[in-house]
């Protein structure tokens, strides 16, 4: 896929946001325990990476009912859907100086297309020592998804089947989506949510 930025400045995607929050404390405390001064942007973006994708479980894995949404907070309760496990990535990359942005797909929530759909975050990293973007989903891996962390070649979370009006969308965002923020925000209960209140699409 050829991706596209919403901006050509690199340190738009440096921009520390409500939810995007690298400058608490907490945010701080784990960016000293995960990274070294004496590491690249690939191996930072790699460490946190794999720290977002197997120490904060996805909600619904865990069947969990509590909704995360700023980078600090799904520190603090160690839990949420990919919209908070994205937000968190893009804190602790930025927290590093690692430009950091937002992609989406439409994906079928269940297993066909009757169950609905809803729209999937995942978060797209620039490396400066290779000059390019990579695409890296933490949603958190389980039987039939095996997101891995690649330079080289995408190994997302999940394929899109556009047979099925699936869709995977080329913008890599400098926010998160205000409807998905506007989701986790206006819900109290991840089970109910992630069953009903998911935004379909962009």
């Amino acid at each position: 896929m050829n991706l596209v930025c919403e901006s050509d400045k690199l340190e738009d995607y440096l921009l520390e946001l409500e939810d995007v929050d690298f400058s608490h404390h907490i945010i701080k405390e784990k960016a000293k325990e995960l990274f070294s001064p004496t590491q690249s942007d690939v191996e930072k973006a790699r460490t946190a990476f794999e720290f977002v994708r197997d120490k904060i479980p996805h909600s619904w894995d865990i069947q969990g009912t509590r909704i995360t949404c700023k980078a600090s907070d799904i520190l603090t309760y160690g839990e949420g859907i990919c919209y908070a496990k994205s937000n968190l990535l893009a804190a602790l990359l930025r927290s590093q100086g690692i430009p950091t942005g937002f992609c989406y797909q439409r994906l079928m929530l269940f297993d066909t297309p009757e169950k609905g759909y809803s729209l999937h975050a995942l978060n797209a990293v620039y490396f400066h020592s290779l000059r390019k973007w990579v695409r890296l989903d933490a949603r958190g891996n389980k039987p039939g998804v095996d997101a891995q962390f690649s330079t080289d070649q995408e190994k997302l979370a999940f394929s899109v089947n556009e047979e099925v009006d699936e869709e995977d969308y080329p913008m890599i965002y400098l926010k998160p989506n205000e409807k998905t923020v506007a989701a986790l925000k206006e819900n109290h209960d991840a089970y109910e949510l992630y069953t009903q209140h998911l935004p379909e699409d962009l």
